[in-house]
């Protein structure tokens, strides 16, 4: 046998091989695609909480006045729920709300050491997020 014959037999078997594997690997891949749309996990995918940034301004007289700092905008059809340790403090804000947007909020009585948060909560009722924080100064 010559050496030639050897080598062309060679090579002609490594076209198959990687024509398997990339059958393989395409069917892999549209299974896990179609798998997660049929397992409903696709719908999750649109419906991320925005990231952005708040500030918080504090007053002794119980006002507090919440700025949106930077990042998305907050669409309208999402709920902003603006509340403070205690029940102090429960409100709603109106959205759209882009930044450089802020907004006054009155406890009616001077801070004492309160964690005012500022929630939001998706469209659907199923994905809400804590999108800011600070803890009030203590006046009593």
């Amino acid at each position: 046998m010559k050496l030639t014959n050897i080598l062309e037999a060679d090579d002609r078997a490594v076209s198959p091989v990687i024509g398997v594997i990339l059958m393989v690997a395409i069917t892999v891949i549209l299974a896990a695609v179609i798998g997660t749309f049929v397992l409903g996990l696709g719908n999750q995918v649109g419906n991320q909480s925005p990231q952005a940034s708040f500030g918080f301004d504090f007053e002794e007289t119980g006002l507090v006045t919440i700025t949106h700092q930077g990042g998305d905008t907050i669409q309208s059809d999402a709920t902003i729920t603006v509340n403070a340790t205690g029940d102090a403090l429960s409100t709603t804000w109106g959205t759209p709300i882009t930044a450089g947007d802020s907004k006054e909020f009155d406890k009616g009585s001077a801070w004492s050491g309160e964690t005012v948060t500022v929630n939001w909560q998706g469209s659907g009722g199923d994905t809400s997020a804590t999108l800011g924080s600070a803890t009030a100064p203590d006046n009593a």
